[in-house]
């Protein structure tokens, strides 16, 4: 059995937040030329060239590409063949994001209790999913979500006979309502199936795929280009002021669900889209 010391999990996530702060992936460069080229508005392209001038600054400058560093939400995909020693790895992974925040001057924006609204001043606790995976080689994967997008997620419990119908309803009915608020073009996360919080999860993770990238699935890949299509003709535009690009991607997952419920949720992902995943 393969061996991993949490000191080198705590390493690996303090160098994750800092990354997926400040330089944000190819596929967000690359969906920033495309939408410019295809972009109707003028102010949306211009919108979309400042969007990415500043993508550029904060890579090469390592600065957060976007003042709220988020809460940070890490994927952890562990091997059955892996020992975690020397500690408990979720205590390894806050220390990672403690160190992170503080070594990158990244905002921390974690209140202790939701009541009481206590800032942590460290940005832990960290919001962690575990997968049990094949192979050995331990994954993580760090997705510091800012809740100026996060607010605008919506989750639903539509019955079967609201069919797919009833799922695209709700898919544009949630970016809508959002407007400007989620600092559009948005790349949107759905899950659908499960249960309330499978759906969820799904909708999540769905965000980690390369923006643009197709679902697999024939039926699944037509939904997400039908979704997008419309969202985009919805006119919301880049950080709201009108354009044909209110979203990059729309991203579809789904799960096997209960004969008598259809759970749907939508995770809004903003422009700033940030991720950075390594191995151990």
């Amino acid at each position: 059995m393969r061996e991993i010391n949490v000191k080198d999990i705590t390493e690996l996530v303090e160098k994750l937040c800092i990354d997926a702060c400040c330089k944000l992936g190819d596929d967000v460069f690359a969906a920033f030329k495309k939408f410019k080229a295809s972009e109707q508005s003028e102010l949306g392209k211009s919108i979309l060239s400042t969007l990415e001038e500043n993508a550029h600054i904060a890579k090469d400058n390592m600065e957060p590409a976007c003042q709220d560093t988020g809460m940070t939400v890490v994927f952890v995909d562990l091997p059955q063949s892996v020992q975690i020693v020397g500690g408990h790895i979720e205590d390894a992974i806050n220390e990672g994001v403690r160190r992170g925040y503080e070594k990158g001057f990244l905002r921390k924006s974690v209140v202790k209790d939701p009541i009481n609204r206590v800032n942590t001043k460290d940005n832990t606790p960290a919001i962690i999913h575990y997968e049990i995976s094949r192979g050995d080689k331990l994954r993580i994967s760090v997705m510091p979500k800012g809740f100026g997008s996060e607010n605008m997620s919506q989750l639903k419990m539509l019955k079967p006979s609201d069919g797919i119908e009833g799922v695209k309803n709700f898919v544009i009915k949630t970016v809508s309502e959002a407007g400007a608020n989620p600092c559009p073009p948005v790349i949107i996360g759905v899950g659908i199936g499960g249960t309330m919080d499978k759906a969820a999860s799904l909708a999540k993770m769905s965000l980690m795929r390369p923006i643009g990238s197709v679902n697999p699935d024939p039926q699944l890949a037509a939904l997400e280009a039908e979704l997008l299509e419309k969202i985009n003709k919805l006119g919301i535009g880049p950080a709201g002021f009108g354009g044909t690009t209110t979203a990059m991607a729309v991203h579809v997952d789904t799960y096997a669900t209960h004969i008598a419920g259809l759970p749907v949720a939508v995770n809004v992902g903003c422009h700033a889209y940030r991720l950075a995943a390594a191995d151990l």
